[in-house]
């Protein structure tokens, strides 16, 4: 018996459910293959209030291709248009009315609702399925809040901007916010909205909603040929002479954009990226933090007001707004901060981004498996949730986030070379003797940063880039990252810089500016080739994504066998654990002496003797908890090897499949050597 038959006969049944999922089968394997069962598949998923964004999708394909449309017509439009044609309605007139008294918009000829050239079909919550009617056809769904910036629209900030065709309510809210008042620039500095069709961008208004960002008066509207017009002298044409105006500094709550700086492990070239937005006129940049010592600073900030100590200059533009958030605190700080470079064109057309590298000593992800069947994990990284949770991050409208990527095994030793041998200072080195090194190997395994939840909104609008492009291709990767991130690509992002000065070191050890012998590292003393295959292979869908060629690994098959035998031979991983926590346990373990040795250890005679002889037993000791403790990881490393074993599947805690951050792609014509593999 077919799928569709079993499903008519569990419908003739009254068995909902199972119906349900048995036209969810047969409507997958008809497919454009058979209209009919395709229609009757997604008719009663919609009419048993099944999946109805399934049958809508259906519903729609099936009229593009020319099947039933009457039927299908009338169905969407009496259950998907008419229950929102009146706010679609409402929202047009408001829209014209607004601009009609517009002063920048200098057509009025308004059709009427009914003569719109689209109708937008309600999908969901968020967005729309557009029909246009002239073409009698559907188009792509759309969410005019969708939180990405997908155009380069400061590039070029010689001139006032200018945009065509932006049909996306969060790209023009982002330009309003964005872009300063004439007035507070001294200089003639409205946005530019071209539009190429008269009735296209009337049948948008509908969706979109202008009358909240006129009062400002920040907009010019062109349509179609008057884009002649650009730019428009005011004074000549208005009486407004603007470079009149005082030059009004950045309020606090002006700063809307965030550059989300991710670390995405240690040791990807995080200071380097750092180095080159340093001192960008239309960036407010800082060093990396630790976000624990900023979460602290925050709150003695606002402890502070609390109790009205208005001291500092930072306090005193704070106690100037009212009700000061976390992300007013956290501007407010970075400004006052005399590391942070806060020296931006204060002429320019546009408010500065925050560009933020929250930091962690590392960043330690954690499986659990929600499917068995189907080995799916969900992956849960402690510091990834504090910046998800953080006031700080959610009081940003707009967020762009990058992370820089180095070569797994590569970054992987730099971060034991880090751990086990950077210089400190006398202080740092006595805090670092109680301090013992979890296992590496797991830990760079478990961080799948790279991975993410499209639908999470601190992932929207993210980009990966390659460490070894920004050193050997800058030219290619820094003007591509200024066109993602819609920054000008600036002489500031030629060079390395900080608070240090011009390629300045910083760490030692670490290689200067554009010098790419940190491309070439191979940091044997920390890491084996055992080691170095057993990441690649388990951290190939990386490897495959991102453009990097296996090493190590030379492609045999893996099994149990092969797992074991790599393990087993992570002999600097274990060097390394074995030094830290044998140090940290002598340092820290307490003996307690029976009394009759107390007793004797009042002789001075023998002192010296017992001493020694408790230093060999504490060396015992502290050597078979080592022991004890290697052996155990050794059973975890099998343990997640033998899952990862099954499949690298991932999904989000909503049930969502994660996927591959976009990788940042070069323009060939910028090449200056040949992309790294």
């Amino acid at each position: 018996m077919r799928t569709i038959e079993i499903a008519r006969r569990l419908a003739e049944l009254n068995q909902k459910e199972d119906a349900q999922q048995a036209y969810l089968i047969a409507l997958q394997e008809a497919e454009g293959k058979n209209p009919e069962e395709e229609m009757e598949s997604a008719s009663y998923l919609f009419f048993s209030e099944g999946n109805y964004q399934l049958a809508f999708t259906t519903f729609v394909s099936l009229y593009n291709r020319g099947y039933f449309q009457p039927e299908l017509m009338d169905l969407l439009t009496q259950a998907f248009y008419l229950p929102n044609i009146d706010d679609q309605k409402k929202r047009y007139a408001n829209n014209c009315t607004a601009l009609n008294r517009y002063p920048y918009l200098f057509r009025h000829d308004f059709p009427n609702f009914e003569d719109l050239t689209i109708q937008f079909f309600p999908f969901d919550d968020d967005g729309y399925i557009p029909f246009y009617k002239k073409e009698n056809r559907f188009g792509e769904y759309v969410n005019f809040n969708h939180p990405v910036i997908d155009r380069y629209f400061f590039e070029d900030l010689e001139k006032p901007i200018l945009a065509a065709d932006v049909f996306s309510q969060y790209q023009i809210e982002y330009l309003h916010d964005t872009v300063r008042k004439s007035e507070w620039v001294g200089r003639e500095n409205h946005i530019y909205l071209h539009y190429t069709s008269w009735f296209i961008f009337c049948a948008y208004l509908q969706c979109l909603d202008f009358k909240k960002l006129l009062n400002d008066k920040k907009f010019v509207f062109l349509i179609e040929n008057e884009i002649k017009q650009y730019p428009i002298d005011f004074k000549e044409r208005f009486g407004i002479d603007y470079s009149q105006y005082p030059v009004k500094p950045v309020g606090l709550r002006e700063y809307n954009r965030l550059i989300w700086h991710i670390q995405l492990s240690t040791h990807n070239g995080g200071d380097f990226f750092n180095e080159i937005f340093y001192g960008h006129p239309n960036m407010v940049v800082l060093e990396s933090v630790m976000f624990e010592n900023l979460e602290k600073n925050i709150k003695k900030i606002q402890e502070a007001l609390r109790k009205g100590i208005i001291k500092s200059p930072l306090m005193r533009k704070l106690s100037q707004i009212s009700n000061p958030t976390d992300k007013d605190c956290f501007i407010a700080f970075m400004l006052s901060n005399k590391k942070n470079y806060c020296k931006p064109d204060p002429n320019s057309r546009i408010v500065p981004a925050f560009f933020f590298q929250p930091h962690f000593g590392n960043i330690y992800y954690r499986i659990k498996v929600v499917d068995l069947k189907k080995d799916w994990s969900t992956l849960y990284s402690k510091e990834y949730e504090q910046i998800r949770t953080s006031p700080i991050f959610q009081g940003f409208k707009y967020i762009k986030s990058f992370t820089p990527m180095r070569r797994i095994t590569t970054s992987y030793g730099g971060s034991l070379h880090f751990a086990i041998d950077r210089k400190r200072t006398e202080k740092e080195e006595e805090e670092n003797k109680k301090s013992v090194l979890l296992d590496p190997i797991n830990t760079r395994l478990l961080n799948r940063s790279y991975l993410v939840d499209p639908h999470d909104r601190f992932y929207q609008d993210s980009i990966l880039v390659r460490f070894e492009d920004g050193k050997l291709n800058p030219k290619a990767t820094f003007t591509a990252l200024a066109r993602f991130l819609d920054v000008p690509y600036t002489e500031s992002m030629t060079y390395c810089s900080s608070f240090r000065g011009i390629n300045t070191l910083s760490f030692e050890g670490n290689a200067r500016g554009f010098d790419p012998s940190s491309v070439y590292k191979t940091y044997d003393e920390y890491i084996n080739d055992d080691e170095r295959a057993y990441l690649e292979y388990f951290m190939r869908d990386a490897y495959e994504a991102y453009g990097y060629d296996f090493q190590y690994y030379k492609g045999e098959p893996v099994d149990e066998a092969w797992i074991q035998a790599r393990i087993a031979n992570f002999e600097r991983a274990n060097h390394y654990i074995r030094f830290s926590w044998s140090r940290a346990l002598k340092e820290n373990a307490n003996v307690t002496l029976p009394p009759e040795v107390e007793e004797k250890m009042k002789d001075e005679e023998i002192k010296e003797e017992i001493e020694k002889q408790l230093d060999e037993d504490k060396d015992k000791l502290v050597a078979k908890k080592v022991d004890k403790l290697l052996e155990t990881m050794n059973e975890q490393r099998l343990e997640y090897a033998k899952y990862l074993l099954k499949g690298l599947h991932f999904i989000s805690m909503d049930g969502q499949p994660l996927q591959m951050m976009k990788k940042l792609e070069l323009d060939p014509a910028l090449l200056e050597q040949p992309l790294y593999h």
